[in-house]
């Protein structure tokens, strides 16, 4: 991938060459400098935080006094803490919504941080938290975004007094004449799930409170924006010039999740305040996935105006965004970061939108990679592919009829975008001819002679990079902006300087997660100074007490090679022009002369007068005396840019939401296997226009690790949720994420169209296959059923399961039956109805003993608790009821849990009900089995048929893990029953819990 050799920059620049990432040596040696990886003070504590386990509750009151007596725990950080030395965090609309960092008089989503232990190790931490006794009364839910605008739906924050938060409309053109005028008027309903990135570092927060008044001083893997550094200032009560952050050189990942870091810095610093001494917290993959962040999901219907032809005269968007629990900043920037390119690539006069945010008791969504536009290009792509369907047209002939043509560029669209450069047309004939898109016409021509389901989908989608900070304004009104003041541009910012040896060190104020800025700079720089970019440094260590940034600093939104790049670019030249003019000043001659080339500087037709570039550099610092009059001495440079084409949102709510927008026309070929479901990706085309490639290499890794995330979304990622607001996918068990194993290698084909409002004329694209590869995926399963299914809607993610119910199948009986065997019993101490997460278990177990024998032993409070696998205690209540103390473990997870134990439907010595229900720190449970006791030649055969529900963290760990579980725990309980009842001593945990697992499942060496 590296070219060989150096040579001057002049001759062969290093930008646009396949340069290998300088980052590599120190990641693939295992030297990174990673958010866990950072040194801490001595005395540093660790927190662990505890979490609602019920997804809408009242906090009634919190006992915190075991927990702080515990060895080991420094201090138990409160909401009555938190409200005494912080502020909720500012919203994005006007309205009277609190969100703290620690929950106060409710909890609105499972995981929401309700209290923080503070200890000397995590693992004192962690066991504290199982001390802490939080008193709640559950609350109605409201889970779908169906149930929270529905009337009489509970309402998440009372002094709102509505789960919709904004309603705003919008109205570009003349979209009701066109609806009036048009020969077809063409509507979907589409939904795009929650879903999101897992990156393969989590958070992580070392804070510190400062002593007297110097605020506090934090480093933490947070990406930005930094518009949220204002947002966590305020919420701590302090200037932003006492909230010192930090970032590492290096991170696990984030495509755009950590942002969502930011209330764990306000957390961890109330929490260094409280047990007076610096705090860490590292996330855990279980965290992560169950309250970190998600994707916006969105129920959008989308109609088009469109005449004979398929040529769109107008859109009309009605849509939905579920943002969770609370509007967290920087939401509902989902909705209106796309806002402006609603229209897409289409040259679509009319347009008009209605936009309701609505609060639902899950997660806070946020940013996540391509942030808005999956959702936006799911409705907008699959509107495509119905119409060229119902009017019977080639698709690529309803693009090309419909696209912004090559000599429109810059273009307006219709709510303010200013496409800057592109030829669509062109990237559709280069994917085409690349992509071979004959050979699969061809391909879907003889497997659907032959009766198999193949399909053809596609995707053209414009993707927006360097975001105008004043697009989120646009949730305002006109008037309501003129009242705030205006907001808009994206101001970078860069320093380049030179030390006395010649040597160029570069600071960008962005926070890398693998694009390669460290190599792309040196690139830049390299080329501007004739050197090579082994000679050049870069720093992308981020300090905000030290370092130049602007609210708009940070990872996110496609900045770096626009913005962040560019502005390198513009330091370095100023400060190569100020070294050309100290050289000029030596050779007497113009600085306009003054060449860079092969490491040296000066008039190359002159022999004798080329200097080395550290001899030419070095003057100013060892002999400033002798500068050119006028030139201030030092040789470093701090650029700020911003695009002047980055305005604020005009008294029409038009906005230029981006300062680029490149290009990306995508093909997709799949094969669906009519026995399973299963999609198999036959061959996926991406053609992207970037503008300028800074490094073509590490543009193909960033378009690949996008493929293989819209992928996922496509195919594999939901976070689901219980009826009753339980997290059901907090393990890679139930959260499915591809591996290299289902990802295929895409054909990619660039086009260069250099963007004209960019210093490099780069534009982003390390975002676009998230925008385009699942409703490309999504297409093109919808043209494979189309022979069996004509237009049918699909949903995200299609899994076999979903796939299959496209197809249409019946269970033959057998299956049927066992399905039905398995549901949930209907009693009254049985689970609801699929409210938790559901399990059941049936079975049966051999008993050397009569069946009265076995009736009095679970009778008997004393043999009971040595039957019921690890209890602590058990006393009666009534009678045949009884509480117990409980710990049951589930893989990673462990629980302490306070039960109630009953005994019903008693027929001694046949048969009784078991039901129990308890609660914990980590969630609920409940359930209730029949018990069958048949005597034979051996004793007793006890059969069992057990449903249960748990919600909360439990429930989190997915249903794989819970089903096993369950089995294992039944099992050890009857097995135990045998044993008391036998007369044999119980049974001591001598296996571990996988290997009983194992066993459980028939693996012969797990005995």
């Amino acid at each position: 991938m590296s070219d060989a050799g150096v040579l001057p920059a002049a001759d062969a620049p290093f930008v646009g060459r396949r340069l290998e990432r300088v980052e590599d040596t120190a990641l693939l040696s295992g030297r990174g400098a990673y958010g866990d990886d950072l040194p801490v003070k001595p005395g540093t504590l660790h927190a662990a935080i505890l979490r609602s386990p019920h997804a809408h509750a009242r906090v009634l009151g919190i006992d915190t006094g075991a927990a702080e007596a515990f060895p080991g725990v420094r201090a138990v950080l409160t909401g009555a803490d938190v409200k005494r030395w912080s502020q909720p965090f500012v919203v994005g609309v006007k309205s009277p919504m609190e969100h703290w960092s620690l929950a106060q008089d409710r909890v609105r989503y499972v995981g929401e941080p309700v209290a923080v232990i503070v200890a000397e190790d995590r693992y004192v931490a962690e066991d504290a938290l199982e001390l802490i006794r939080v008193e709640y009364e559950v609350l109605p839910v409201a889970v779908e975004i169906e149930a929270a605008i529905a009337e009489g739906a509970p309402v998440l924050h009372p002094a709102v007094g509505s789960n919709v938060v904004s309603d705003r409309s919008f109205s570009y053109g003349e979209p009701d004449a066109a609806f009036e005028a048009a020969e077809h008027r063409i509507q979907l309903t589409v939904l795009y799930p929650r879903n999101s990135c897992t990156p393969i570092e989590g958070a992580v927060v070392i804070a510190e409170h400062l002593a007297g008044d110097e605020g506090y001083e934090v480093s933490s893997n947070f990406m930005g924006p930094f518009s949220l550094h204002s947002v966590m200032a305020l919420a701590l009560k302090i200037p932003g010039t006492r909230l010192r952050h930090k970032l590492p050189r290096d991170s696990g990942g984030s495509f755009g999740v950590k942002q969502s870091v930011f209330p764990y810095v306000v957390l961890m610093c109330l929490a260094s305040r409280k047990a007076g001494a610096p705090v860490k917290w590292v996330e855990d993959r279980l965290e992560h996935l169950v309250a970190a962040t998600s994707a916006t999901s969105r129920l959008c219907t989308i109609e088009a105006a469109v005449d004979g032809d398929g040529r769109i005269s107008a859109l009309s968007y009605d849509q939905f965004d579920d943002v969770g629990g609370y509007l967290r900043a920087p939401e509902p920037a989902t909705f209106y970061r796309m806002h402006g390119c609603l229209t897409g690539a289409y040259a679509i006069p009319h347009l008009k939108v209605r936009n309701r945010v609505v609060l639902t008791n899950r997660t806070p969504a946020g940013l996540v990679r391509g942030f808005g536009g999956p959702q936006v290009y799911f409705a907008l792509e699959r509107l495509v592919q119905r119409i060229a369907q119902q009017l019977g047209i080639d698709p690529l002939a309803v693009y090309r009829r419909n696209f912004v043509q090559p000599e429109a560029f810059p273009y307006r669209a219709a709510a303010g975008a200013l496409l800057d450069s592109g030829n669509y047309p062109l990237a559709v004939e280069m994917a085409e001819r690349e992509g071979g898109r004959d050979e699969l016409l061809q391909r879907r021509d003889t497997a659907r002679a032959e009766g198999r389901l193949y399909g053809i989908g596609y995707a053209a989608i414009v993707e927006p990079s360097i975001s105008n900070m004043g697009y989120i304004s646009t949730v305002m009104t006109a008037e309501q902006r003129a009242k705030a003041g205006p907001k808009n541009g994206a101001t970078a910012s860069a320093t380049v300087s030179i030390d006395p040896l010649g040597g160029v060190t570069v600071v960008v104020a962005s926070s890398p997660a693998g694009q390669g800025h460290m190599t792309v700079c040196a690139q830049v720089v390299a080329d501007v100074f004739g050197l090579v970019p082994q000679q050049v440094a870069v720093n992308v260590d981020f300090d905000t007490q030290k370092d130049a940034w602007s609210v708009a600093a940070g990872n996110y939104s496609s900045r770096f090679a626009g913005a962040v790049a560019g502005t390198v670019h513009l330091a370095a030249s100023r400060l190569r022009d100020k070294v050309a003019r100290i050289v000029a000043h030596q050779l007497a001659c113009d600085p306009a002369d003054v060449v860079f080339a092969g490491g040296k500087v000066g008039l190359p037709d002159v022999p004798g007068k080329m200097l080395a570039f550290a001899r030419a550099a070095s003057s100013a610092h060892w002999a400033p005396g002798q500068l050119p009059e006028g030139e201030s001495p030092g040789l470093r440079v701090t650029e700020f840019w911003t695009p002047p084409q980055l305005t604020a949102p005009d008294e029409q709510d038009r906005v230029n939401t981006s300062a680029a927008y490149g290009f990306a026309f995508d093909i997709c070929a799949v094969e669906i296997d009519r026995d399973t479901g299963r999609v198999r990706i036959d061959r996926y085309v991406t053609t992207h226009d970037a503008g300028k490639l800074l490094n073509p290499a590490l543009a193909d890794g960033q378009i690949r690790g996008a493929f293989a995330q819209g992928l996922g979304a496509a195919l594999m990622e939901e976070f689901r949720y219980g009826g009753d607001g339980s997290f059901q996918s907090g393990t890679f068990a139930d959260y499915l994420v591809p591996t290299t194993c289902e990802v295929p290698d895409p054909v990619i084909v660039h086009l260069e169209t250099p963007s004209p409002f960019t210093p490099l004329g780069a534009k982003g694209l390390g975002e676009g296959n998230n925008m385009s590869t699942p409703v490309c995926v999504a297409n093109a399963v919808a043209d494979a059923l189309a022979p069996i299914r004509g237009a049918c809607d699909v949903r995200l993610p299609l899994t076999p399961l979903k796939v299959m119910e496209l197809i249409g199948f019946d269970d033959p009986p057998p299956s049927a039956g066992a399905r039905e065997a398995s549901a949930p019993s209907a009693s009254p101490a049985a689970p609801g109805s699929g409210s938790g997460k559901a399990l059941s278990a049936t079975g049966s177990v051999q008993i050397a003993a009569t069946p009265e024998v076995v009736f009095n032993v679970l009778l008997d409070p004393r043999a009971l608790a040595k039957v019921v696998p690890g209890c602590h205690s058990l006393e009666a209540i009534g009678e045949n009821r009884y509480r117990a103390d409980v710990t049951v473990g589930v893989g990673m997870i462990k629980a302490r849990y306070a039960a109630e134990i009953a005994l019903s439907e008693l027929d001694p010595p046949h048969s009784l009900r078991l039901a129990g229900s308890g609660s914990s720190s980590l969630g609920a449970a409940r359930g209730s089995g029949k018990v069958r006791l048949e005597p034979n030649e051996g004793g007793t055969r006890l059969l069992y048929d057990y449903s249960a529900e748990v919600s909360g963290k439990v429930a989190a760990v997915g249903s794989r893990m819970l089903e096993g579980a369950a089995k294992i725990v039944l099992a050890q309980l009857f097995e135990q029953l045998g044993r008391q009842a036998s007369g044999q001593p119980a049974q001591a945990e001598s296996r571990g819990w996988w290997r009983k697992m194992l066993a459980l499942f028939g693996w012969k060496g797990a005995a």
